[in-house]
């Protein structure tokens, strides 16, 4: 079994969080940020990650509200997702991002980030919480997706 690469992002309309990771064996690592431009997100630094990881599939961060209902960001995110899928034709999956700032949060601060360098610190960690728990939900014994690329 060939294992495969995973880019995902937790987007943010100034800063996007990005991750990167194998499956197998489902290991989430940060990729660093790409900021946000007046007129979107950075599509050359976006295409720059994709050179340089070589990813099969793309997993976006899904802003849902805690009763599983969309607010702005949701749209937000779906639409940078549909805009990858649009751009690069790679495979777009979905992961259910809530209360995946917080816990990356009380992260960044428990190990005493200096201030100036949390809010990149935070959407890398938000990122990397976002694909382990995807890699988390993956039937450990194949590569075999539960659920199809969402196209909304």
């Amino acid at each position: 079994m060939k294992p495969l690469t995973y880019l995902a992002f937790d987007y943010g309309t100034r800063i996007t969080g990005v991750a990167v990771g194998r499956y197998p064996p489902g290991r989430a690592e940060g990729a660093g940020t790409v900021a946000g431009l007046a007129s979107g997100p950075d599509w050359r630094a976006i295409e720059k990650l994709l050179t340089t990881w070589q990813p099969d599939i793309l997993v976006v961060g899904l802003p849902l509200n805690m009763d599983g209902t969309d607010n702005e960001m949701t749209v937000a995110a779906r639409r940078f997702g549909r805009r990858l899928d649009g751009r690069y034709h790679l495979p777009v999956y979905w992961a259910d991002e809530r209360l995946t700032t917080a816990s990356a949060r009380e992260r960044v601060e428990a190990t005493g980030v200096p201030r100036g360098r949390r809010k990149a610190a935070l959407d890398t960690l938000a990122a990397i919480t976002i694909l382990q728990a995807y890699f988390d939900d993956l039937p450990s014994a194949s590569l075999d997706h539960p659920r199809g690329p969402t196209h909304e």
